[in-house]
């Protein structure tokens, strides 16, 4: 059995893989500590495991063996392409977007990741900025309020400020909270609505820009942000405007994890 474990800043994610399959567990990282001992307490039948791959934050700071057990230290990017391509099947160049605390892109070149770069915009800004407007730190719950919004009514829309822009629908935010500074409709869910939103502009757009960069026409979403329903909208708002589609595959949160156990 073997074990690969994703240190991130917000949540540390495992990847169980044996004979009979996978199984993926997520513990918060504040209270792991980037500790194999609290993984392995925190897991069922660590007992078995006899392989033990680790990646993400500050795990390059490990010990090189654990209970008489081997510790493989993969580097983040090459678990981000390796994970994404055993997730969508990924064979020849594609841009992967990994949506966690913060945001990455990279290319992956049919064998190899190369980090593009990132930008400090993610879930940590969501749940920071949460916290202080809305005295709520939970990205889920964020979302779920920002369900029964509606961000027309904190941000400007090109509708709302010019007559026409090209072809641009007139829906397609034109201000970011610009609304906020006269309207009384700072409701909790409206300005959840507007905050998710721009969230999911601001990564949408690094990843079309990267897009075009590499000449492809999608984008391979892994982590835990992109899965966020009012995040994902604000994306592909983003993506449609520059004709690339963004594609979310089934546990892409563990996708780290899962690239970080070699065979």
């Amino acid at each position: 059995m073997k074990i690969g474990i994703d240190f991130g800043i917000t949540h540390t994610d495992v990847v169980i893989s044996n004979n009979q399959g996978i199984n993926f567990q997520t513990f918060k990282s504040m209270d792991i500590n980037q500790d194999l001992t609290n993984v392995f307490d925190s897991i069922k039948n660590p007992q078995n495991i006899n392989k033990v791959f680790v990646t993400g934050g500050k795990s390059s700071d490990l010990p090189n063996s654990f209970k008489g057990m081997p510790v493989s230290h993969t580097n983040e990017i090459d678990s981000i392409a390796i994970g994404a391509k055993k997730l969508y099947g990924l064979k020849e160049s594609a841009l992967i977007v990994s949506t966690g605390t913060g945001t990455a892109c990279v290319h992956f070149d049919g064998v190899n990741g190369n980090h593009l770069g990132g930008i400090a915009v993610g879930g940590g800004m969501l749940c920071g900025l949460g916290k202080l407007l809305l005295n709520n730190d939970d990205a889920m719950e964020i979302d779920e309020f920002a369900k029964k919004g509606d961000k027309s009514k904190i941000d400007y829309l090109i509708g709302d400020v010019v007559n026409k822009i090209g072809s641009l629908s007139p829906e397609i935010t034109a201000v970011n909270f610009g609304k906020a500074l006269s309207s009384n409709s700072a409701t909790i869910e409206n300005v959840a609505a507007s905050l998710c939103n721009m969230i999911g502009e601001v990564i949408g757009t690094i990843a079309y820009l990267n897009a075009f960069l590499l000449g492809v026409n999608k984008v391979y979403f892994i982590g835990r942000t992109a899965l966020l329903k009012n995040v994902q909208a604000g994306i592909n708002e983003r993506l449609q405007l520059a004709g690339i589609r963004g594609e979310y595959a089934e546990n892409c949160e563990y996708a780290n994890a899962l690239g970080s156990i070699s065979d």
